[in-house]
């Protein structure tokens, strides 16, 4: 018998690949599932990002490897949406690592900076994937609490309160998923401070900054930042390219060779029609962005809100990025009871709170990553059960 690694049995299949099986299922059965739960942008990117993959797909010279830093093209448009949208300088050279797609940053930061048996602080609640990758590399997690009553912004006296020796890195999520918690210049001053007087390593990853977001933040506008600070940022949300796996690590150029150390062991680099069209799409304007970003998501924020009343459940309407997240009802026992009955009884596919951490055990998150006329129809199912 061959078994597996023991480090396999520090981690559970993502809940969303387990839960789609299910729903695939269920429309294979008829059941016509509205999928309400997954962050995947169902718009598409900019007709010249297309067009640039398209134009250089076809130059035979294209196909060859590309260098693991990426390509001068890619990291100069990066470099000027990070001035445009935050008014942050960088490097394009040095301090800039494009990645393929945020999940290989998590994973190649934590190489990088974490050895085995060293802390690792995650938000409760938080992105499922900090804990799974730290596990995966033998670290030892330890949870912050994130909590309603404080916006869901760190509590840094209890921070300051915790054992924290052999803590190495911080993760940090702002605009925060799941919660659509804004991103405050306090906080992250404050995160600042924090990573610089213990030498602990803040990373934001920060890819919901300008969904239904007129006033876009960046860590990295604090001074003394890059000090100790890292921030991910990746077009799958912003620049609606799911698929295409592209995003991108920032912070001071010493700190970018150590991951580059880490990832050029890993990957041989991205397919350079595909950098191209990435950089294409990094030079959209504002109106597009305005459109795409912001306007599209209003009515779907608006019947999502109603599905939420509905539901009788209470939410911040100050909520930002492509989520919307929602308390539910006292009398309820569970928020998986919750989403398990619409999705049997009223077909409507909604992401309970506790997969992201105790803190959200009774909390629901609609996505706004389906057409309104969709979430309407979820709307009409919901309202039609007996409550």
């Amino acid at each position: 018998m061959i078994t597996p690694a023991t480090r396999i049995s520090s981690v559970q299949e993502y809940y969303f690949s387990r839960k789609l099986k299910e729903v695939a299922q269920l429309n294979s059965e008829g059941k016509d599932i509205i999928s309400l739960a997954i962050g995947s942008p169902d718009l598409p990117p900019s007709e010249k990002t297309i067009e640039t993959l398209c134009r250089e797909a076809q130059n035979p010279a294209a196909h060859g490897y590309q260098p693991t830093s990426g390509i001068p093209e890619l990291k100069r448009a990066m470099a000027g949406y990070y001035q445009r949208r935050y008014g942050v300088t960088l490097n394009a050279l040095t301090e800039i690592q494009p990645l393929i797609g945020s999940k290989e940053g998590i994973l190649h930061t934590t190489l990088a900076f974490v050895n085995p048996g060293e802390k690792v602080l995650v938000p409760n609640p938080g992105y499922p994937t900090y804990t799974a990758l730290s596990r995966l590399l033998g670290c030892e997690v330890v949870y912050y609490d994130l909590t309603e009553e404080r916006g869901w912004q760190p509590d840094f006296e209890a921070l300051e309160a915790m054992d924290l020796s052999g803590v190495k890195l911080m993760w940090v999520n702002y605009p925060h998923m799941p919660t659509g918690a804004v991103a405050r210049q306090e906080t992250y001053e404050n995160l600042v401070a924090f990573g610089r007087r213990h030498k602990i390593l803040i990373v934001n990853d920060n890819p919901y900054s300008t969904i239904l977001n007129r006033t876009p933040r960046s860590i990295l506008q604090v001074p003394g930042a890059m000090d100790c600070c890292i921030e991910f940022n990746s077009m799958s949300k912003s620049h609606n390219m799911p698929g295409w796996r592209v995003g991108m690590l920032v912070g001071k150029a010493e700190y970018i060779q150590y991951i580059l150390r880490v990832k050029s062991n890993i990957d041989s680099g991205t397919f350079r029609a595909l950098q191209l069209a990435a950089a294409a799409a990094y030079e959209n304007d504002d109106a597009w962005h305005e459109e795409y970003n912001y306007n599209i998501y209003v009515p779907r924020r608006r019947a999502a809100e109603a599905i939420l009343d509905t539901l009788g459940c209470t939410y911040d309407p100050s909520q930002v990025g492509m989520f919307l997240w929602g308390r539910i009802p006292d009398e309820i026992p569970t928020a998986e009871t919750l989403t398990e009955r619409l999705l049997h009884e009223a077909r409507v596919f909604i992401a309970p709170g506790f997969i992201f951490g105790s803190n959200g055990n009774r909390y629901i998150r609609i996505s706004l990553c389906a057409k309104e006329e969709k979430i309407q129809e979820a709307l009409h199912r919901i309202r039609a059960l007996k409550w």
